[in-house]
């Protein structure tokens, strides 16, 4: 589950040495087993450096389930983080992460959210090997105040190489809001993928889903029996299919991360250039040395998030936002359309 952070500044805590005016609380996602807390840490609260989150392990003012935390503690993922500032702390709690002009596309903006539509290539929030660049430094020097919402208001992520739209809180009323209706399940997140093989229908798959238990940078479908993994749950139908390939519409009821990448692998259905899930290139007979290129050179996966929809948090009232897919997809799926008429008049 993507780390979700608030700040509560009416909850008061002191102890025998230091009185604690600020907390932040938040959740080690699931990808982050195995790190070491305070890797897993500088990730999950991206606007403290290490050096100062280290620091506040020292003194134990981080406590991971309710017991002070270790540097060097190995995590598991979904455990509760709470993070309480000293006093001499207060006025170093502004984000540490730089405003850098990138620019943005904008599908709409009010006072309380913005919805981006992501390209691809775009890292959301900073990490290890991806401090700047970011769209977290992007919303800070777009829109300054949002430095006070917890990770600049990003509620949801999609991956690096994944496109389309999301949503950002500008602040934390609406990010709470926002935070409720995912964990509700009430957002409509909607995709447009293109994978390998022709389902013969469309379907609902419901599976556990965790760190690959051997390859640590993937995520993998798990056994049942499995106490590492959070369920995950997608739905897809066939809405074209060419000569070896379709293109397919998916949902998704939860936020696992690769989550639509690892369920289309798992069934054997992995999506055209997906360069960890993907598998080796398969071209059609007969292709053309255009198809050839372009399925050649496409080094991102098929897959793009064309369909958002929630309840505004402030009026309440649902909207809905669309965005059509990259060139570079729309390119793969006309010239796969194109193979797909010529071999079946042939």
């Amino acid at each position: 589950m993507l780390a979700t952070i608030f700040i509560d500044l009416e909850n008061k805590m002191t102890d025998n040495t230091k009185t604690l005016e600020e907390k932040l609380q938040g959740i080690i996602p699931d990808e982050h087993y195995g790190k070491r807390l305070d890797q897993s840490l500088a990730i999950v609260f991206p606007q403290y450096s290490r050096a100062r989150i280290q620091n506040w392990l020292k003194n134990e003012n981080i406590l991971i389930n309710d017991h002070p935390a270790k540097t060097r503690t190995k995590v598991l993922g979904g455990e509760i983080v709470k993070l309480a500032l000293p006093e001499s702390e207060k006025e170093k709690s502004l984000s540490e992460a730089l405003p850098e002009a990138i620019e943005l596309n904008i599908t709409y903006e009010d006072n309380d959210i913005l919805i981006i539509n992501k390209p691809i290539g775009l890292v959301v929030h900073p990490g290890a090997g991806n401090r700047n660049g970011t769209l977290l430094n992007a919303l800070l020097y777009y829109y300054p105040p949002i430095e006070q919402v917890p990770r600049a208001g990003i509620v949801h992520r999609l991956d690096k190489d994944t496109s389309g739209l999301m949503v950002v809180a500008k602040n934390l009323e609406a990010q709470t809001d926002l935070v409720r209706q995912l964990e509700n399940r009430s957002v409509e997140r909607e995709y447009e993928a293109i994978i390998l093989g022709q389902p013969i229908t469309g379907g609902r798959w419901v599976d556990l889903m965790g760190r690959h238990p051997s390859q640590r940078t993937k995520m993998a479908v798990l056994a049942e029996t499995s106490t590492h993994g959070k369920e995950a749950i997608t739905r897809f139908s066939v809405e074209e299919r060419f000569a070896i390939h379709a293109k397919v519409k998916v949902n998704l009821e939860t936020g696992r991360t690769h989550q639509i990448r690892v369920h289309m692998a798992h069934n054997q259905f992995p999506l055209v250039g997906d360069q960890v899930y993907g598998g080796r290139l398969r071209l059609p007979k007969q292709a053309k040395q255009e198809l050839i290129d372009c399925m050649t050179n496409f080094r991102h996966q098929a897959l793009h998030a064309r369909q958002l929809g929630l309840f505004h948090p402030k009026s309440k009232e649902w909207m809905v936002w669309k965005a059509d897919a990259p060139a570079d997809m729309q390119k793969l799926e006309q010239l796969l359309r194109e193979h797909a008429l010529i071999n079946n008049n042939s």
